[in-house]
């Protein structure tokens, strides 16, 4: 008899896939899907709604700990993967704002953040199966995940891909501008010093910059089904 992998890790920068592509693997294992950069997004949104410094290392990190965040099942029939609270509001879309992704970078490079978020991201893995999704999952969230995932584009096409969601949702940002953006981020994110966006050791790369969401499930999926343990 085999059993599969119970806790899968999938890390990669933004627009990498990592959401959709941890999403539609959960949804095929009967899985929890947990995405912990909207933990992150949700203490950027609440520091720039109520004013507190972004700069203000030691008042984001008291805002992280107090904040209640709850990612659900989704709520509204919008287009939404989950719904997102903080302090009981509904910020599944507030926190996708341009402001928020120009912001959450900083934020999710304070130590003490990731630490007050990292354990509430561990009581949840610790609950059932889960596909967890971020930046330090296999290395630091859960560097003892059965199956570690690392997913990749050029930054080019991480830049269309996010230039192309902005606009499903009515928006019309400047394509330079995004680039420009994704650019910035992709540095503040490696270059860290706490939890710098990299692959595990044991991480097992893909690249999705030529490949479309399907085949990414698809692959992950064998790999889900090839670490079966005995």
């Amino acid at each position: 008899m085999r059993v599969r992998p119970m806790t899968i890790a999938i890390d990669g920068p933004a627009a990498s896939g990592k959401s959709t592509v941890g999403e539609a693997l959960a949804e095929r294992l009967d899985y929890l899907y947990f995405d912990t950069g909207v933990m992150y997004r949700a203490v950027t949104w609440a520091a720039l709604e109520r004013g507190v410094r972004v700069e203000d290392e030691e008042a984001v990190t008291k805002l992280a700990e107090a904040l209640e965040i709850e990612v659900t099942d989704a709520t509204d029939d919008d287009g939404r993967q989950y719904t997102v609270l903080a302090d009981c509001v509904d910020v599944t879309w507030e926190i996708r704002r341009p402001e928020v992704d120009a912001n959450v970078s900083a934020v999710s490079a304070y130590g003490g953040v990731r630490h007050a978020l990292v354990a509430k991201q561990r009581r949840i893995a610790a609950g059932e199966p889960v596909v967890m999704v971020g930046r330090d999952i296999g290395t630091v969230v859960l560097p003892e995940a059965d199956l570690k995932i690392f997913l990749d584009a050029s930054v080019e096409e991480r830049a269309r891909r996010r230039w192309l969601e902005n606009r499903e949702r009515g928006k019309d940002p400047d394509r330079a501008a995004v680039l420009d953006a994704m650019r910035r981020r992709d540095r503040i994110d490696s270059n860290r010093e706490i939890s710098p966006l990299r692959a595990a050791v044991d991480a097992v790369r893909i690249d999705t910059t030529a490949m479309s969401i399907h085949a990414v499930v698809d692959e992950a999926e064998r790999l889900v089904r090839e670490r079966d343990c005995p």
